[in-house]
C-alpha cells in the first residue's frame, strides 16, 4: 500500500481553526508557506533566532478513525490540529528519519503529543488514548510542493 497525504491544514492565528487546503508549499527552514508557523520562522530568521523544529506536523488518519471509533465520536479531522493527515504509514517509524512528502524533502524529529489544550478543546481522552499515536513533528530539508494525494516515501541516506 502506498503512503498518501489524505488532507492538509494550515492556520494563520495561534488557536484559531485550522483551514482545510488542497495544495501548498514547503519551504526548507521555514515550514508551509501560509501557516502561523511559516510567519514565525521568517520573523525568527530575520533576527537571528533559531527557528523551532517544528515545520510541520503528521498525523495518521488510521490512528484518528480507532480514537474516533473508541470514543463513539464525530470530530473533523482538522480540529485534531495537525497539518498533514497520512494513511498508509507508520509515523513513529520516521522520528529521526529522512522522507519525502510530496515534491519535499523532509525529516521526521520527534512524536508530536497531545497537549491540554487539544483535550480541552477536541475531547478529554485525547491525552491518554492519544500518546505516541498523536503523530510526528518534521522539519523541511528542501523545498517542495504538497497536495492531497501526494506520496509519502522514506528516503535512505
Amino acid at each position: 500500500m502506498t503512503a498518501l497525504v489524505e488532507g492538509i491544514y494550515i492556520s494563520k492565528e495561534r488557536r484559531k481553526p485550522l483551514q482545510t487546503v488542497e495544495t501548498v508549499q514547503l519551504e526548507a527552514g521555514k515550514g508551509i508557506v501560509g501557516d502561523r508557523y511559516h510567519e514565525q520562522a521568517v520573523k525568527q530568521l530575520a533576527t537571528g533566532d533559531t527557528v523551532k523544529p517544528n515545520h510541520l506536523s503528521l498525523i495518521a488518519k488510521e490512528e484518528l478513525d480507532a480514537f474516533l471509533a473508541n470514543n463513539n465520536a464525530q470530530i473533523p479531522y482538522r480540529d485534531f490540529r495537525r497539518n498533514i493527515l497520512t494513511r498508509g504509514i507508520d509515523l513513529n517509524s520516521l522520528v529521526g528519519t529522512k522522507f519525502r512528502v510530496g515534491d519535499a524533502l523532509c525529516q521526521g524529529i520527534e512524536y508530536c503529543e497531545p497537549c491540554a489544550f487539544l483535550a480541552a478543546t477536541v475531547h478529554r481522552a485525547v491525552l491518554p488514548e492519544l500518546q505516541e499515536k498523536a503523530g510526528l513533528r518534521a522539519i523541511i530539508l528542501e523545498d517542495g510542493n504538497l497536495e492531497v494525494g501526494s506520496s509519502i516515501v522514506p528516503v535512505e541516506d
